[in-house]
């Protein structure tokens, strides 16, 4: 059997090394070996911090007869969802036609030519609530294969047929959503919270970091239930008391019982959530805050630089393997027991989200070193996770680059990372790579109207063996833990117009989310990303600069300028004003200090202001 994982940058491929399983990792390779044998494909979908993933590999994966039948029957492919997302989208959504009770392990069967013609997620060793067992599941699709042939590519035909139709984006007849419809959306999510509980909808519960930030961002009503979910959440199982990072998802409404992996990019979201709901006076959110900062940085912050993508839910309680067991313990137990295992890849998207969160939150809350790791970060990811030809890469392991192309997200999330960096220090450096990020791929798109409404694409194109087998499908733009790629983007350039003036950047975020402007409005609570860029649509820019004589100026004027609520609010020392100029955000020009005083100059639709020189004047702006 060959030894193809072992080499693997991914965790959860080397963690299946040993497997007696003839595992190839995803890739053409596999495919043109299917057609040289005429058998189907097992594609294995997970990823490092699953649990559902670790109970299958133990049950199912390690059994030398289920390794027998897949050897003998199938090429069996291995894919990290967080290192091939499109591959994991593509076959997602060819799952959706066969299950409703879509996660991971996501299990597709394909033919050579990579078409799903039946999916799954977990199956168990022995047959279990209408499932069948995995050994039985592979002696069924075998028999289809070799006897029933005709149907299993009609099958495959159809669905493949089906699901490209489905992905072309239409170009949108209308535009954004209106006040109007950003209230009703607000109020529908309102209406969904769980008064007792905190959060929105039922079991299992998410905490939709998306959503809590589009509500905080509209105010009023939608902003209080944010704060009060932000609040019972906090002071819930889900999240880690001695830590202070929050579990990926309860089991319960009351969030007990919690799937306990960590993500990177639930925190870093929910980071940048917490500083917002203390701005806007809950003082208890300031101790979520600063928990999940020391999370972020005590825990998933990696020596090479970066942050690891997730922590697991299982560990080794004195020999014994558990699933949440070390959480169960205090401070004082936990020194002596080893602490869940890190997925240690650094993704480049989940890293923007924590640039974001970081310098973000370290603006609001006047805690500098958490902006200094965020540019930190920002700096090692733009010079390790740039190909030779400029494009990002997907990730990275200890400083070794995958072979994974970026994704739209990756793009988008970085972009949005960067500015929140230069926003928050003053340095347009960064602004700058933002602007060549997000210029990226609307070049890659090319015209719009040529492209179905496609307004950002990935620079180099999709995976090349999707694209080989014409499975390219554009992701759903639905979001439910983090932005959509699109998302990510739009509100990308509503900030890079609000510094610029460009129109370019308010069309492309304009024509974005006009697309999903029915189901956003419908399904808000899959849309929070979408909707939080709508609303800054729907209301225009509202730019904040103020300037100050020299850099680290602290005064009232600096902290009233961070905590305003402005679209955009820079603090710049004025040595870098003609360095922003220079670079092209328009934004700047003519700002200065005035009388040697910090100078706050505030614009509302680039219609500006007579400057003002204290923090009693600035709130005293309508």
């Amino acid at each position: 059997m060959a030894d193809r994982l072992r080499g693997a940058l991914s965790p959860y491929l080397r963690a299946h090394a040993d497997n007696p399983v003839d595992w190839w990792p995803w890739g053409e390779d596999a495919f043109a070996e299917a057609r040289r044998r005429d058998v189907p494909v097992l594609v294995s979908i997970g990823y490092a911090t699953c649990h559902w993933c670790h109970v299958m590999a133990r049950e199912s994966f390690s059994d030398p007869l289920i390794a027998a039948q897949l050897r003998d029957g199938f090429v069996a492919v291995k894919v990290d969802r967080e290192e091939h997302p499109d591959v994991d989208a593509g076959y997602l959504a060819a799952a959706s036609a066969f299950t409703r009770n879509l996660g991971w392990p996501l299990t597709v069967f394909a033919t050579p030519e990579g078409r799903a013609f039946y999916a799954g997620t977990y199956f168990p060793p022995r047959p279990a609530g209408g499932v069948p067992a995995f050994g039985e599941l592979l002696d069924a699709v075998s028999q289809a294969w070799m006897g029933r042939r005709d149907e299993v590519d009609a099958t495959a035909t159809s669905l493949a047929g089906a699901l490209a139709e489905a992905s072309v984006l239409r170009p949108s007849e209308g535009g954004p959503p209106d006040a109007a419809r950003l209230d009703a959306a607000a109020a529908s999510l309102v209406a969904l919270e769980d008064r007792a509980h905190g959060g929105y909808g039922g079991a299992p519960k998410f905490p939709v970091a998306p959503v809590l930030g589009f509500l905080l961002a509209h105010g009023g009503g939608a902003a209080a239930s944010a704060r009060r979910s932000l609040a019972a959440m906090s002071a819930s199982p889900l999240r880690d008391a001695v830590d202070g990072g929050f579990f990926r998802y309860g089991t319960r409404v009351d969030w007990s019982e919690p799937h306990y992996e960590r993500m990177l990019y639930d925190n870093a979201q929910l980071l940048e959530v917490a500083a917002r709901a203390a701005v806007q006076g809950d003082g208890l959110a300031i101790g979520t805050a600063r928990g999940i900062a020391r999370y972020l940085l005590r825990v998933l912050r990696r020596p090479e630089g970066g942050f690891a993508s997730a922590q697991d839910s299982e560990s080794d309680i004195d020999g014994v393997r558990t699933e949440g067991g070390y959480y169960a313990l205090d401070a004082a137990a936990r020194s002596d027991q080893p602490a869940p295992a890190l997925d240690e890849k650094v993704l480049t998207g989940w890293n923007g989200l924590a640039i974001e969160g970081l310098a973000t939150a370290g603006a609001l809350l006047d805690e500098p070193d958490w902006t200094e790791a965020a540019r930190e970060t920002a700096t090692v990811l733009l010079e390790r996770h740039r190909g030779p030809d400029g494009r990002l890469i997907r990730m990275s392991l200890h400083g070794e680059p995958s072979s994974a192309r970026a994704a739209l997200e990756d793009y988008g999330m970085l972009a949005n990372g960067l500015l929140a960096v230069a926003i928050a220090d003053g340095d347009p450096a960064l602004a700058v790579e933002a602007r060549a990020l997000v210029d990226a791929t609307l070049d890659a798109a090319g015209d719009a109207a040529e492209n179905s409404g496609r307004v950002f694409a990935v620079p180099g194109g999709a995976d090349p063996v999707l694209e080989a087998h014409g499975l390219v499908v554009e992701a759903d733009p639905s979001e439910g833990a983090t932005p959509s790629g699109a998302s990510a983007l739009a509100g990308a350039c509503t900030t890079l117009f609000a510094l610029t003036g460009d129109a370019r950047y308010v069309d492309a975020a304009r024509v974005t989310i006009a697309r999903v402007a029915e189901p956003m409005v419908r399904q808000p609570l899959a849309f929070g990303a979408a909707l939080r860029v709508a609303d800054v649509l729907d209301r225009g820019p509202t730019q904040l600069v103020t300037v100050t004589a020299s850099a680290g100026a602290d005064d009232e004027l600096v902290r009233a300028t961070r905590r305003h609520g402005a679209s955009v609010a820079v603090v710049v020392a004025e040595d870098r004003v003609a360095a922003w100029v220079d670079a092209g955000f328009e934004l700047f020009a003519g700002r200065g200090v005035r009388d040697g005083l910090t100078t706050a100059y505030l614009c509302r639709d680039f219609t500006c202001r007579l400057p003002v020189t204290s923090a009693s004047a600035l709130a005293d702006e309508p």
